[in-house]
């Protein structure tokens, strides 16, 4: 098994166009065509975390936080960054991170909140934008079956937690061919009319080179009439945050107590209560602040994130409940995300979840 085979994997659940324009996902240090030895799984990548790798030998490391989020212009050893990639580099590990695209998808970083509070009901908070296409396609009766399922296969028609979704019109197609051409139905040189079938999907921007190069190579005509439309459709898989709803409303104090239960978490910074029950709960993995407007939008009763500065406990104004547990402490599942979609599918490789804990911040 390759690095590019674990990568395939990874980004199968969380693809590298998803990740926000600042960051730096995928592979950072090593080769894809490297043979994996074994698997370590962190949140974050330290000097302890690197050490562990080695000890354990594993040559490919799998983190949320990737180690190299601005430019590294010198690799000198005078900071912990520089001392990571040079124990990388010496000892043959290969560093992946899948950061915001990890973030930004419903089976992801916010979901495993989701879960670990019981939550059902469970919704992406914030969909994606102007990430969606409407493909059209125009296809002799006979062969819309063949091009429908080949399009299918390469992503297209997936709305929400229906696939193999698009709409078929039948109508009469026509065309003529020069000298030069060797049509699929009719001659050249003669105008021709052909039942055809109009097929209408929707894709995700990201695939779209994907999608078309299967629909050339399933459609008959040599030359394939299609059709792509930038659509203002939500994506309602993919993008930040989540909200779910208890199966029993609790009061604010008992629900905050399990909270820091379930998260481990030193404190938990949050907002007057608003001496009403908890219902209905956002989160997000990280730093979420910006998520609070949906959140209040959203009816939510309280939102759960990390990293939340002074001032901005004010813009709840007593209309949710905020809950600030700290940005590991909220994402600090993320790593049986990863181990669970590799075991899955590398079932009798090893793959170790990492026992350092990377949070930097201590509670007295």
């Amino acid at each position: 098994m390759t690095i590019r085979d674990v990568a395939r994997e990874l980004e199968s659940l969380a693809p590298l166009a998803l990740k926000e324009d600042f960051d730096n996902v995928g592979l950072l240090i090593g080769d894809d065509n490297w043979s994996v030895s074994s698997i370590l799984i962190t949140l974050d990548i330290t000097e302890e975390v690197m050490q562990e790798a080695i000890d354990k030998a594993c040559n490919l490391i799998v983190a949320h936080h990737p180690i190299m989020l601005s430019g590294v212009k010198k690799i000198t050893g005078r900071n912990y960054t520089e001392r990571i990639i040079q124990m990388a580099i010496k000892n043959d590990i290969a560093i992946y991170a899948a950061h915001t695209n990890l973030d930004s998808v419903q089976g992801g970083v916010s979901n495993r909140i989701c879960e670990k509070l019981n939550l059902s009901n469970c919704n992406i908070l914030a969909p994606r934008q102007n990430s969606l296409l409407k493909l059209t396609t125009f296809v002799p009766n006979s062969y819309a079956d063949v091009v429908r399922k080949a399009i299918f296969s390469a992503g297209a028609g997936v709305i929400g937690n229906y696939d193999s979704c698009s709409y078929n019109l039948e109508g009469e197609g026509t065309f003529r061919g020069n000298d030069t051409t060797n049509p699929f139905v009719g001659e050249k040189g003669k105008l021709h009319f052909e039942p055809e079938t109009r097929i209408e999907t929707i894709l995700p921007r990201h695939i779209k080179g994907a999608v078309i190069k299967t629909l050339i190579k399933a459609h008959p005509y040599e030359e394939v009439a299609y059709d792509l439309y930038p659509l203002e459709n939500e994506w309602p898989t993919a993008g930040f945050g989540m909200i779910g709803e208890l199966d029993t409303p609790v009061s604010e104090e008992n629900f905050l107590s399990s909270v820091k239960s379930i998260f481990k978490t030193g404190c938990i910074r949050h907002t007057q209560f608003l001496n009403k029950p908890i219902k209905t709960v956002a989160v997000c993995g990280g730093s979420g602040s910006f998520l609070l407007n949906r959140a209040i939008a959203s009816g939510a009763d309280i939102f759960i994130t990390g990293d939340f500065k002074y001032h901005q406990f004010f813009d709840a104004e007593n209309k949710i409940l905020i809950a600030d547990i700290g940005h590991f402490e909220s994402e600090q599942f993320t790593k049986e995300v990863f181990f669970e979609l590799l075991t899955k599918k590398f079932s009798n490789f090893a793959i170790h979840l990492s026992n350092v804990n990377t949070n930097p911040v201590k509670y007295f």
